[in-house]
């Protein structure tokens, strides 16, 4: 399983490289607003400052909603870094841009997937990720994971290559149950990625391997 952090967050992101463990970097436009970032020329450069703390994709967001208006975000986004992931909505002209960019061998991330109905979809057109949101789900009352086990099951049947990146993990237990059920990827906050690490019983026995080592000298 793949691990990215979904954050705009410089310090946050070396941090996780740091950990050894990160595979990549899911953004969006509320991400970039939340760390101050705007304007374009701004956003860019972050997004290339990213890809040089991160050996992995980094995916970065069109804000278009028009075929025309997303290939030309994406062509741009795409040539600031060969580790650019260019992020298309689930919509009609998603589908028909993530089929254009499939076909230039540019990568893509399908963002805003709540169905496997529309995640189908996104593999047929070639996407390299769909991303359901399983958090959002969540909070609608709907269990997001359910949605994770249908994709799988329906790329399984047909050897889709698109790898199923979970979105809007929340926490921990998320992490842990997506990769039971066989998610490709994860992304989510930093802190759910260094809430494996937490066991009460580690603790402990850290606690008493160290004691007995004091008491031995």
């Amino acid at each position: 399983m793949k691990f990215f952090i979904d954050t705009a967050n410089l310090e946050q992101i070396r941090e996780a490289q740091l950990l050894g463990v990160l595979d990549g970097v899911t953004t969006n436009p509320s991400l970039m607003a939340k760390e101050g970032i705007t304007g374009e020329k701004n956003i860019n450069k972050h997004y290339v400052d990213i890809c040089n703390i991160v050996d992995g994709d980094v995916s970065a967001e069109v804000i278009s909603v028009d075929f025309d208006g997303m290939i030309k975000e994406g062509n741009a986004l795409a040539a600031l870094h060969p580790q650019i992931v260019v992020k298309i909505p689930m919509i009609e002209d998603g589908i028909k841009a993530l089929k254009y960019f499939s076909d230039k061998g540019i990568k893509t991330n399908c963002t805003l997937v709540f169905s496997s109905g529309q995640a189908l979809l996104a593999a047929k057109a070639g996407a390299t990720y769909v991303s359901p949101f399983i958090g959002r789900l969540d909070d609608n009352s709907t269990d997001g994971l359910d949605l994770i086990e249908d994709i799988r099951l329906v790329y399984d049947n047909y050897a889709f290559h698109t790898e199923i990146l979970a979105a809007s993990v929340r926490h921990t237990m998320h992490i842990v149950n997506c990769a039971k059920i066989g998610a490709d990827v994860m992304t989510g906050p930093l802190s759910a990625i260094k809430g494996l690490l937490n066991h009460p019983l580690t603790d402990i026995g850290l606690a008493k391997f160290l004691s007995d080592h004091k008491k031995g000298n």
